[in-house]
């Protein structure tokens, strides 16, 4: 490989092959020394050897100083009609040669083609320059000035070349490099969307799981028959929460890892099982829907079923009520989900963990030592990635309000679908009266 850096060492490959490319030019510059006008051949003169052994000592440097080395060897071109000997396309070999690296290492196209044509026109000049001119020497004149414009031409055809690859090289590199970068984009959102799901099931399932202790502990010496009943539910709870939990971080497992058999995503068809699970925690819920319930998209139906686990679980986590309301509102392009309580808990700290039956105790006293979570924010983030907005406050009557709005799909309409359906009939009977006509 030619360096054309200039400054570093060379290869020891790139040694030989320059000692090659010398000894062939000089071989050749000294055998275009020993032509006569008569095309005889005489032995080599002082004069043969001074221009093959000057202008071939320059070769080695034309990588390093590709413009100095071309001025010099057609310098010595230059005056082979001065020294008695024939110019001929052999004896100028060596500016032939440093007119394709000067063409390589040129800085722009036109200092190339500057270059060769001065060159050219140098060394044809030199011809006529002195000593008698006739048509044969017009012949020769045009041979010698048209090795230095294909040598020209010849390297600036291998510089595109090599400009063309290395910008393929690139732009292989940077489309490799843009996939790494979306690869490690859609790793980071798989984990933050697992993530996501990992926090709702456990913060739903712990805090009904939280709740049913602390009445199973509140009513243990009192009521021993209903302290065994919230222990069962406890015990379906935890249940429950562990498959939950297993299916979900079965989605971690490698591509040959043994596959789990997976649950669908929930949605708002499940909110009566979810709503169930509330209230044997001893939170009161009560649903409200408006409009023509439609089907949503999974990841909308996910979303608005997380939305109200979420919501629900900070009521029981935090307000320090006993009743909650859910209100689902279906218009035409849109579902807006509302999740509002009556109570009075601290919701900028949410710390304080409330159970529906008791709000004092070692539960109390060491749930003040959480630190607060990220509800609100993921509950915000789900509904923001389906194209959704959520609000969240205290409402000035008391109490807090979770808001969501969630795109819904275009709705059909029926009337157009009844047309529609109308019309293929009577296509339909239209041929069949004309298939049945003679």
């Amino acid at each position: 490989m030619t360096n054309t850096g200039g400054g570093g060492p060379r290869p020891r490959t790139s040694w030989w092959r320059e000692g090659a490319i010398t000894t062939l030019a000089f071989a050749l510059c000294l055998l275009g020394g020993v032509l006569q006008v008569d095309d005889t051949l005489s032995p080599p003169s002082v004069s043969a050897y001074v221009i093959a052994v000057v202008s071939c000592a320059v070769l080695p440097v034309r990588h390093r100083a590709p413009l100095a080395a071309l001025a010099a060897t057609t310098a010595v071109g230059v005056l082979v009609p001065p020294l008695g000997l024939l110019l001929t396309p052999l004896i100028v070999t060596p500016a032939v040669i440093t007119t394709y690296s000067y063409s390589l290492a040129a800085r722009t196209e036109r200092r190339a083609a500057s270059a060769v044509v001065l060159t050219s026109a140098a060394l044809a000049a030199a011809i006529p320059a002195f000593g008698d001119f006739s048509w044969k020497d017009a012949s020769r004149m045009g041979v010698v000035a048209a090795f230095p414009l294909v040598a020209g031409v010849l390297g600036h055809s291998v510089r595109n070349r090599r400009a063309y690859l290395e910008a393929v090289e690139e732009r292989a590199r940077r489309a490799e490099q843009n996939r790494e970068s979306e690869a490690r984009r859609r790793v980071a959102e798989e984990r933050v969307r697992i993530a996501r799901e990992l926090h709702d099931l456990v913060a739903h399932q712990i805090t009904l799981a939280n709740a049913q202790a602390t009445v199973a502990a509140h009513l243990f010496d009192t009521r021993p028959e209903q302290t065994r009943t919230s222990l069962k539910e406890l015990v379906e709870t935890t249940s429950h929460a562990l498959d939950e939990l297993r299916a979900t971080v079965g989605l971690l497992r490698q591509s040959g890892d043994t596959a789990a058999p997976a649950e669908p995503a929930p949605g708002l068809s499940r909110l009566p099982t979810l709503l169930e699970s509330f209230r044997r925690a001893g939170l009161e819920v009560s649903v409200h829907q408006e409009g023509t319930v439609r089907p949503l998209p999974p990841g909308v139906d996910l979303t608005a079923y997380r939305i109200v686990q979420e919501a629900l679980t900070n009521v029981t986590k935090h307000a320090g009520t006993g009743s909650a309301r859910v209100r689902l509102v279906w218009t035409g392009d849109r579902v807006t989900i509302t999740v509002a309580d009556d109570g009075g808990g601290t919701r900028t700290a949410p710390t304080a963990s409330t159970g529906p039956t008791a709000s004092s105790g070692p539960t109390a006293s060491a749930a003040a030592d959480r630190s607060p979570g990220y509800g609100l924010i993921g509950m915000r983030e789900r509904a923001t990635t389906v194209g959704g907005h959520l609000s969240a406050g205290r409402r000035p009557e008391g109490g807090f309000l979770v808001s969501a709005q969630l795109p819904l799909p275009p709705a059909q309409d029926p009337t157009r679908d009844r047309d529609r359906a109308t019309t293929t009939e009577e296509g339909q009977m239209t041929d069949g009266e004309a298939g049945g006509a003679p």
